[in-house]
């Protein structure tokens, strides 16, 4: 269950939160660990902010579970990333999957169901596995960076949202790379040599399913490619809990 605030009386989100405003992400990871250990995990789309992430807390030792959602429609490029990562890193990223085979959903709801309502398929493949793995957690680690577009540009470094209210139970969001800019993540992966999606070099900015993930253009913003034709920037797993509290 995710925890109530009656757990932690010590705790003042949004004091934390202004506290990692000029933390170090080591720090902030750190900090996180000693007070929710394993009751915090890492989601991640392998996109770059995650991965550094991902690189920090393996170097510092820090286990946190790590998890992506493997919606069956994730591109070829994305599964064999998948695989160098583990390696690299030397862990496992687990994989949360919908109730329904994408054939399945098909039957359900007709054939490609991402062409007629693309917010039904991200719900079906995105957001009821999210919240069946965060119903196990305290603190949901993510990438989700300010500058990645406009719905993002309020996001903070520490979030807290109602996630039961029948039961008063509440979810922490930690978003340690809400301050970085693009640049200084694609430095790190550099330097580091973090293994990263090939697609990239190919053009792609955000990658998600391959049905809704097109190239962009070279002046275009970061979740520019995702949804062609649709009036649509968010696939839902960052709005489905609403308001941060």
């Amino acid at each position: 269950m995710p925890f109530s605030l009656s757990d932690h009386p010590d705790l003042d989100v949004r004091a934390q939160a202004a506290v990692f405003e000029t933390a170090s992400l080591a720090d902030v990871l750190v900090w996180t660990w000693e007070k929710f250990g394993v009751r915090a995990a890492i989601g991640t789309s392998f996109q770059g902010s995650g991965l550094v992430i991902i690189d920090q807390a393996v170097k510092l030792g820090l286990g946190f579970p790590v998890f992506t959602l493997d919606t069956g429609l994730l591109f070829p490029e994305t599964y064999e990333l998948k695989s160098r990562l583990e390696r690299h890193f030397g862990i496992v990223i687990e994989a949360m999957h919908p109730e329904q085979t994408v054939e399945e959903q098909a039957g359900t709801y007709g054939p490609e169901l991402w062409r007629s309502n693309p917010d039904t398929c991200c719900a079906m493949r995105k957001v009821l596995p999210l919240q069946k793995k965060l119903a196990g957690l305290d603190v949901w680690i993510t990438g989700v960076r300010r500058n990645q577009s406009d719905g993002r540009a309020t996001t903070q470094m520490l979030e807290l949202y109602e996630f039961d209210k029948l039961r008063a139970r509440h979810l922490l969001k930690l978003n340690p790379m809400a301050t970085w800019s693009r640049e200084a993540i694609w430095d790190h992966i550099k330097r580091e040599g973090i293994p990263y999606n090939a697609l990239h070099d190919r053009g792609y900015h955000s990658i998600g399913c391959w049905p809704c993930t097109k190239l962009a253009g070279s002046g275009e913003g970061e979740r520019a490619g995702r949804w062609e034709g649709f009036d649509k920037t968010e696939c839902g797993i960052h709005t489905f809990m609403g308001a941060n509290i």
